[in-house]
């Protein structure tokens, strides 16, 4: 089952409450997405400890085949 935009907002808000978060669905087909999350606490990680941060937020969503999330495309960034 795809998984909607609102849903993965809702899970890395989870972690990151304070972020500022876009959703973007590539194909329209609910399977390919691209995130762009900017927080505060991202300031002075490397882009992969970041990107890492945010998916252990989305909590196993996209593990192996079985995933309700198939691909993400993330940007990740502090605030400047």
């Amino acid at each position: 089952m795809a998984m909607q935009a609102r849903d993965i907002e809702d899970l890395i808000r989870e972690t990151f409450p304070d972020a500022q978060i876009t959703i973007t669905d590539l194909a329209g087909d609910g399977n390919h997405y691209a995130a762009e999350i900017v927080d505060a606490s991202f300031a002075g990680k490397s882009r992969v400890a970041q990107q890492r941060a945010v998916y252990a937020a989305l909590k196993g969503k996209m593990d192996g085949a079985q995933g309700e999330l198939h691909a993400l495309a993330l940007t990740t960034r502090a605030p400047t």
